[in-house]
C-alpha cells in the first residue's frame, strides 16, 4: 500500500506554457530555442518555490513527475495569463528574453490540478 502522501504527490503537475507563434513565420524560432525556453520557466517557477511543499513532494518524485506543456498563441496570450494567475494568487514565473525583453513562456510551481485547471483549460497541449 502506498505512504498517504504518496498519491497526493503523484497528482502534483507542473504546467509550462510556451508561445506557439516563436517557431512559425515570421520569429521560425529553431525548435531547441523554443524548448529552452520551457525549460527556464520550469527551472525558474520551481526554484522560486523551492520551499513549498508540493514543489518539494513534486521534486521528489523524480522520474515519475508530471509536466504539462501547453501553448499560448501570441504574446499578449501569455501576458494575459499572466495576470490572471497573478489575480488568484496561483504561484508562477513568466521568462522573459534577453535582451529582446519578450515575454516567452510561463510556468506554474506544481500544484494539484484540481487547484489550476480551471486557469488553463482553454490553451491546447502545444504541438
Amino acid at each position: 500500500m502506498a505512504a498517504p502522501g504518496a498519491a497526493a504527490a503523484a497528482a502534483l503537475v507542473q504546467y509550462v506554457v510556451l508561445r506557439g507563434d516563436l517557431g512559425r513565420p515570421p520569429r521560425s524560432w529553431p525548435l531547441g530555442a523554443v524548448v529552452a525556453q520551457g525549460c527556464h520557466a520550469a527551472l525558474a517557477a520551481a526554484h522560486a518555490h523551492r520551499q513549498h511543499p508540493d514543489t518539494r513532494a513534486y521534486l521528489e518524485l523524480g522520474g515519475a513527475m508530471r509536466t504539462v506543456v501547453l501553448e499560448a498563441p501570441d504574446e499578449a496570450a501569455l501576458t494575459a495569463l499572466a495576470e490572471t494567475l497573478k489575480q488568484h494568487s496561483i504561484d508562477h514565473e513568466v521568462w522573459t528574453e534577453q535582451p529582446e525583453n519578450m515575454a516567452t513562456c510561463l510556468a506554474l510551481r506544481p500544484y494539484p490540478k484540481d487547484q489550476v485547471h480551471q486557469y488553463l483549460k482553454k490553451f491546447k497541449l502545444l504541438k
